[in-house]
Order: structure tokens, then sequence, then C-alpha cells
């Protein structure tokens, strides 16, 4: 059995094992972390540290240390939590080129079972079997690396749409009724009455966007779809923006220039963390392609692909048409019927809507478009597909009294993540992934 903790005490850290550098030659540090390594070598004992910011080198030399500190470090295993004080070295071979010699050593906490699989070992694990202990799988550089990343894209995109007037904003997640249609909806029991879980904050942020003018919600979406692929899940998290007084042209080049300042500043930030995944970022050239769904088919029908006007295109077909744009791109104005209800026609071709898609290759990673602002156009088009207007009531009143011209777009930030780290399975940058097969941990 482990022994009870040393106890926090009054320690505290003063130095990042990054910050441990040549710099500090001398200087007394106290820092904490997890035993990544221990490697005994004559008198000397080699303890790798890691925490938040990498990892420590930790060195105890057996002639001139004291008694209680070798027991400490004789029985320390591998993985437990400590914290460390002692004197920096300057010494070449050690990580960022110092070392710590210390004085003291606090036993925070042991594991008290052996780990399933070696965190920092060579040996690929299945996903299924890390994610059935994702702590434990966090402290894997790769996937360490990832969520790191994750949270620098979430703070730059917040910087861009922040430094462009934009108000964050924070819709319902129970609702009445579908926001989209269709049947992939989570029901739930609210109080006496009937709810669900919602697909999209669509037509809260085209309400909030006739007040505010500028919104955006990054916040989970619900889709209760019974396939499992590699690229999507039951619980997501979407980047909503919508704007009121432009068009769908307008908001192509706002999620551009968002994603511009995105790579930008992953490239800039997040060095080390490219360098453990192994990912070299591609720079983002604007402005970007931007393909009709009519010159997609004409490219597909060159290649011997033929797809009917109207059809949505499906994985496959946009594999084979992804080998002409196999990076960043828009497909723009797509016919009417493949859309949601809430996309504008255009005026001039009916059959065809201000919409766009926002592609990487074959992968779609955001939707847009112009939205309808006039009632009965919106009620219209609610009958041709299918939705009953009364069920939207409470979206439709409010055009009552003045709805301005608007547009949007929904990007979803898990499936961006996959492009920017360059993995297969969205699974592996969602901390803890809703599908239907996993509801733990």
């Amino acid at each position: 059995m482990p022994k009870i903790s040393d106890g926090l005490d009054d320690w505290r850290r003063t130095h990042y094992s990054r910050e441990v550098t040549p710099d500090l030659d001398g200087a007394s540090v106290t820092v904490f972390g997890r035993v990544q390594s221990i490697r005994r070598q004559g008198g000397i004992t080699f303890i790798i540290l890691n925490d938040m910011k990498g990892i420590v080198q930790v060195t105890v030399h057996r002639e001139n240390s004291e008694r209680s500190l070798l027991e400490k470090v004789e029985r320390l295993p591998q993985y437990s939590l400590i914290g460390v004080r002692g004197v920096v070295r300057s010494i070449v071979k050690a990580p960022h080129g110092a070392e710590i010699l210390p004085s003291e050593i606090k036993i925070l906490s042991e594991p008290r079972k052996d780990l399933p699989f070696d965190p920092y070992g060579r040996v690929e694990q299945s996903i299924d079997k890390r994610l059935d202990l994702r702590m434990v799988d966090l402290l894997r550089p790769q996937s360490n690396a990832i969520f790191k990343i994750r949270s620098v894209v979430l703070e730059s995109i917040r910087e861009y749409l922040y430094s462009r007037d934009f108000i964050e904003v924070n819709t319902p997640k129970i609702i009445s009724s579908a926001t989209e249609g269709g049947a992939a909806l989570f029901p739930l029991l609210y109080y006496d009455k009937e709810a669900f879980l919602a697909q999209s904050p669509q037509l809260y942020k085209e309400q909030l966007a006739a007040v505010f003018e500028k919104v955006f919600e990054i916040g989970p979406i619900f889709r209760a779809e019974q396939f499992r692929t590699l690229k999507h899940l039951s619980e997501a998290v979407s980047v909503d923006v919508e704007q009121a007084y432009v068009n769908y042209i307008d908001v192509m080049e706002l999620l551009e220039g968002m994603l511009k300042h995105v790579v930008d500043t992953v490239h800039k930030r997040c060095e080390c963390e490219l360098a453990t995944l192994n990912v070299k970022l591609e720079p983002v050239k604007l402005p970007l392609k931007r393909v009709t769904y009519d010159e997609v088919l004409h490219i597909l029908e060159g290649g011997g692909v033929k797809v009917e006007w109207g059809e949505d295109l499906s994985t496959p077909i946009l594999k084979t048409y992804s080998k002409i744009f196999p990076s960043y791109h828009f497909i723009i104005d797509w016919p009417t019927k493949s859309k949601a209800f809430y996309i504008k026609p255009k005026r001039d071709r009916p059959e065809v809507c201000e919409s766009f898609d926002f592609m990487y290759g074959s992968v779609e990673l955001a939707s847009g478009g112009s939205r309808i602002d006039d009632r009965k156009e919106l009620t219209e088009r609610l009958k041709e597909k299918g939705l009953n207007p009364k069920n939207f009531e409470y979206h439709l009143k409010t055009f009552n009294y003045g709805i301005p011209p608007h547009a949007g777009f929904g990007l979803g930030l898990d499936r961006f993540i996959m492009v920017l780290v360059g993995v297969e399975n969205i699974r592996e940058v969602v901390l803890y992934p809703r599908d239907p097969q996993r509801l733990t941990p």
C-alpha cells in the first residue's frame, strides 16, 4: 500500500520545468510534477519530472545527499506526484541545459495500481483502451500536445472575433423543437414536457444578431445520428458566428481571415507541441479558392463520376473531387433544396441559394450562408421542407419587429482541430467523446 502523502504544507511552485535553464545556475527552486522515469546508475539516480510545461531532470548523488532523501528516492515509484526543492546546476546533457540537485522531496501521491499502459512508452495502444482511462492517456506527449493546441485555437478564435467587435453569447441547449428539422434529436423529459438537446444555436443567434449585430458562440451541439464514423460524434463543439448587414460573401471573408489568424497563432505559439506531433502547418494564403456547386459537378463528370443536380455530395464523391482541391477552400452556391430552410435563395436564380461549405479536401469543416430575413418567405421555406411553421412561431414572430439582412456560419471545432494536428479519428481531439457506443468516462 502506498504511504500517506507528505502533504503540500507551505510548499509552492517557484518555477516550471521549462524555466529551469543555465541562467538559474546556483539558484534555489521548487518544482512539482509527475515522475516520468527513474534511472539508477551507480551512485546516481536520475529522475525525469513532467509538469504542464515539459520535463526537468532531478539528479540525486548518493555520496552527498541526506539519508532521509535517499530513502525516499530508493522507494519512489514511477508516475508518483512529487515536489522537489533544490539548487539548479548547469549541465549540457540535461533537458534545457540544466538539472536540479534536490535537498528535499515531498511525495504527494503514489499510484495504487499498475497503469494499464505506459503513457510515456513507445507501444501504441488502441484508442478505445486509451479512452477508457483518458486521464492516463493525456499523460502521453501526443495527446497532451493536441489539447494544448486546442486551447490555443480557442483563445485565438476569440481573440480574432473580439478584435472585430463581436459579442460572445450563450444560448439554450434545452429546446422545445428542432432547429434544423430532421429526426437526429436527443429527446428528454423537461418537467412534464417533451424537450430536446439543441442541434444548433442557429435561430437564437439570428435573433441576437438583430440586436447586437455581431455575435458568436462556442458551445456544444447534439446530433442523435446512429452511425459511428471517424468524423462524427453525438456531442460536438461548434463555433457559431452571425452578423447583421452582410451577406454570405462577407462572412466567408471573415471565416478565412479567422482561419489565417488561428493557423499563424498556432504556428507561433505551439512550436513544441507541433514538433511532438510531427506536424508542419501549411501557410494559409488568402483569398481561398471558391468553387461553385455547378463547377464541382463538372469536375466530377470530367473524372467519370455522375451526380444529379440537386443531390448532396457524399464523402466518397468528395474524396474523388478533393484530389484537385486537397486543402482549404469553399464550395459555394448550393441548390436551395439541399440546404436548411433559413438559407436565402438567390433573387435571380431561386433554385440556388447564397450558401457555402468550408472544406479541407473532402472534409466539411463549416457551413454557412445568407439568411432569409422576411417572415413570409421563411414560412414558405418551412412548408417546403415539410416543417410545421407553428413549431417555429417563437422565432417567426420576431420578424414582425424588424430583422436586418444577416449571414453567418457554424464551424465544427473538433474537425478543425483534426485537420490542424493531422489525425484521422475525431475522438483523438475530444477529451471525453460521446458516440452511439460511448457514454463513459
